[in-house]
């Protein structure tokens, strides 16, 4: 799955697994958010919000693609929470839509 916009922070990977539920790898490379503080935020927020939504069976990798800050300002801020909140809850709900659309699809018919 391709980020929908060019500021986008993350990038979400899928892959359907055979168990009743959904699992999760969040990476935050320590090059895009260079202070612990920060990337410790980032994975508490994505596993709160992926604890939220209602995945189907899938397995989830959630991997940062661009800093999100710099050495030099703050480790967390409420903005930077929020705008991670809304990113990612816009990934996770594009995703259960795309699962609920291939689930309604019929499936090839043979010829």
């Amino acid at each position: 799955m391709r980020p929908s916009q060019k500021t986008a922070h993350f990038v979400l990977y899928t892959r359907h697994n055979q168990l009743p539920h959904a699992r999760l790898g969040v990476v935050v490379a320590k090059r895009f958010a260079p202070r612990a503080a920060t990337r410790n935020t980032i994975k508490r927020v994505t596993r709160e919000l992926f604890r939220n939504s209602a995945m189907p069976p899938v397995d989830c990798v959630v991997r940062l693609s661009r800093a999100v800050n710099s050495k030099d300002g703050p480790a967390t801020t409420t903005q930077l929470k929020a705008e991670l909140r809304e990113e990612l809850s816009r990934l996770f709900a594009a995703q259960i839509a795309a699962q609920a659309r291939s689930v309604a699809a019929p499936p090839p018919s043979a010829p």
